[in-house]
């Protein structure tokens, strides 16, 4: 096949691609070929970053092995009934791209997922057909990360775990019924179930490894899961609640969020217009504030407005303060690490630095402006050494005097 066509395939499959969020490459263990055995590292050194075409910056290649699919769900571009241009890749042509991305000094590695073509077991063969080539034929040690499919035989699914350094099974959409609504091929029960036996797998795997030292690895990096947002009517408290099950229950690595984007000939029971982006990033700070921060899922699901929905002008942790200003303000001298990392502006970075640097001396607000990136959030919610709030905290109107009318900021 000419050099041509492989060039408008890539640019077909990459851009299908795009709306699987779910492909960073942290969390697996170093490889590299310093040692003279192998291609590739996972270190990053020296990795020229590409761009997709809306703005995300990736170091993998990120590729569909297909876009044909025979499932219909109504939110994918790539559906059965979709009028889509429609490409293919052979297993080699995806382990020359890869190569060739590396030698070069693109990528890191690979993310591969696919439609599903002929059947969920035939699809899943190619894809592992991919990794198994990388792997023993080229002695790859980049990054490689396969979309499993939950409907192929685990048996199948298990063999990818073994050649991957991450994979991942899309939940899709954050209830039952909106799944059974828009993905009428999915079943919920089977997802879970495929999450579920990856989850033990990996946790045998560990194991096996504590006793013994050449016993395979499987899925070191973990496995992560993806879900639409704003295609269904789920709110974020719903949203937020599946994405705590689900890392409770199966020891997930990440819960990726995609904001939903219309699509060329969409059904009619879509909605018309994607949500706010904002909405994406605001349930990223929620799943932070569970994993990172010691806020339980409830606590989190407080910081919603009536409609159950996360306020889009403030960041979730200063919604949750305003409602919880009996908490507040806290004594930076003297507090826990626990309620420091509750205080609004303040990440965990900044908290280490306070906790360590009021080991020397008591902390002023010219010392915590030195330690944070701004104190104008902080100042209603905090006591130093020259300063408390007095009746701060207390104003009606304290939300409009510290948060801008789109606020953006992550978490420091």
């Amino acid at each position: 096949m000419s050099r041509e066509s492989l060039s408008e395939r890539l640019a077909i499959l990459a851009d299908a691609a795009k709306y699987d969020a779910s492909c960073a490459s942290s969390s697996t263990s170093k490889r590299h070929s310093r040692d003279g055995k192998g291609l590739g590292s996972t270190e990053g050194m020296g990795i020229c970053h590409a761009y997709a075409p809306d703005g995300r910056c990736i170091s993998l290649l990120k590729i569909l092995l297909t876009n044909h699919c025979i499932f219909d769900c109504h939110y994918c571009v790539n559906r059965k009934s979709s009028n889509v241009r429609r490409a293919r890749f052979t297993p080699r042509e995806v382990v020359e791209l890869t190569l060739s991305f590396y030698r070069r000094n693109y990528i890191e590695g690979l993310f591969l997922s696919s439609g599903i073509i002929k059947s969920s077991d035939h699809t899943m063969e190619q894809l592992i057909a991919v990794a198994r080539a990388l792997r023993e034929e080229h002695g790859f040690r980049g990054y490689i990360h396969l979309k499993t499919i939950p409907e192929a035989d685990p048996g199948l699914v298990e063999q990818a775990g073994l050649w991957a350094d991450r994979v991942s099974i899309n939940v899709e959409l954050p209830t039952k019924r909106g799944l059974a609504e828009l993905a009428p091929d999915k079943d919920s029960r089977q997802i879970e179930g495929a999450i579920g036996r990856i989850s033990d797998a990996i946790t045998d795997a560990r194991d096996a490894r504590k006793r013994f030292r050449h016993a395979p690895r499987f899925a070191p990096a973990g496995q992560s899961t993806q879900m639409i947002v704003g295609a269904d009517g789920a709110s974020d408290n719903q949203i937020i609640g599946q994405a705590s099950g689900l890392y409770d229950r199966f020891r997930l690595r990440r819960v990726y969020y995609s904001a939903f984007s219309p699509i060329p000939d969409a059904s009619a029971i879509l909605p018309l217009k994607r949500p706010p982006l904002v909405r994406e990033h605001r349930l990223y700070q929620s799943d932070w504030l569970i994993r990172f921060y010691g806020f339980t899922v409830g606590e989190v699901q407080q910081a919603t407005d009536a409609d159950g929905m996360l306020p889009l002008d403030i960041d979730p942790k200063l919604a949750w303060a305003l409602r919880h200003r009996a908490d507040f303000p806290v004594d930076i001298n003297r507090a826990p690490r626990a309620m420091l990392l509750r205080v609004p502006g303040l990440g965990t970075g900044a908290v280490a630095a306070i906790l360590q640097a009021r080991c020397h001396h008591r902390l002023r607000l010219d010392d915590l402006a030195r330690l944070t990136r701004s104190i104008r959030k902080l100042r209603p919610f905090i006591v130093a050494a020259d300063w408390r709030p007095t009746l701060l905290i207390d104003q009606a109107d304290l939300r409009g005097l510290i948060a801008p009318a789109r606020q953006m900021e992550l978490f420091s």
